[in-house]
């Protein structure tokens, strides 16, 4: 027979707000739950530029969060002078290409490719292209194309971004400093308090931290303070 349960008010706006982080996070997180919750994207904007038989191809490369700042990065960066202005990007499992004008499959992909090849995520390439009169032919546009966003990823300075999870710990008053003493020294982040548990002498107190630092804080938590603690995980 199910059984229906109430959370006090304090765990239920808890728990709806890992819900709702978890539903924005949807598509991002299906790349980086294979990666164990770390990805590696650019720092800032990257340039290359090379001449290939009298045509001029510029490669940009940039980071992303979201289609929406894909499409942001394309148009501050598109060059309505230019023959062509081909482009990809890829956010998680997420990619888009486009041509450009260019014969199916000579551009947007093969800049896919060398996007897929780098190992780069939450990236935007686009190659700008001055034709100069000499045709390349199917195989020489994929070479170029291609060739010109892998050296631009290649020269383009990485970090990796670890993914932030959300906590919840039940807390009697008089811990409060020994807690706050541990969440900081793990460097978390948006740190918020509740005194309305419903429990005398109880505060809730949420926050996100890296998901490889979870289990480790949790362990430093149960090891400095004397009673037991009740933690909320996503």
């Amino acid at each position: 027979m199910p059984v229906s349960v109430t959370l006090p008010t304090t765990q239920h706006r808890f728990c709806a707000s890992l819900f709702a982080i978890a539903k924005a996070n949807k598509t991002t997180m299906a790349s980086t739950s294979n990666s164990g919750g770390a990805f590696t994207t650019i720092q800032e904007r990257v340039t290359f530029e090379k001449e290939i038989k009298k045509s001029k191809f510029i490669a940009i490369a940039g980071p992303i969060a979201n289609e929406k700042s894909a499409m942001s990065f394309l148009s501050q960066v598109r060059d309505p002078r230019a023959t062509h202005n081909c482009w990809a990007y890829k956010v998680g499992d997420q990619y888009r290409s486009n041509d450009d004008g260019e014969p199916s499959g000579t551009a947007g992909k093969p800049i896919q490719t060398a996007i897929d090849s780098s190992g780069i995520d939450r990236v935007m390439v686009v190659v700008i292209r001055h034709f100069g009169g000499i045709k390349l032919g199917t195989g020489g546009l994929v070479r170029a194309y291609g060739g010109v966003a892998s050296e631009c990823l290649r020269n383009a300075p990485t970090c990796l971004v670890k993914t932030k999870v959300p906590m919840g710990v039940e807390v009697p008053f008089d811990l409060l400093g020994v807690l706050y003493h541990q969440v900081q020294s793990f460097h978390v982040e948006d740190i918020k308090q509740d005194y309305d548990t419903g429990k005398d002498g109880i505060s809730m107190v949420t926050f996100k931290v890296d998901f490889d630092q979870a289990e480790k804080l949790e362990d430093a938590l149960k090891a400095n303070c004397s009673r037991e603690l009740k933690f909320y995980k996503r």
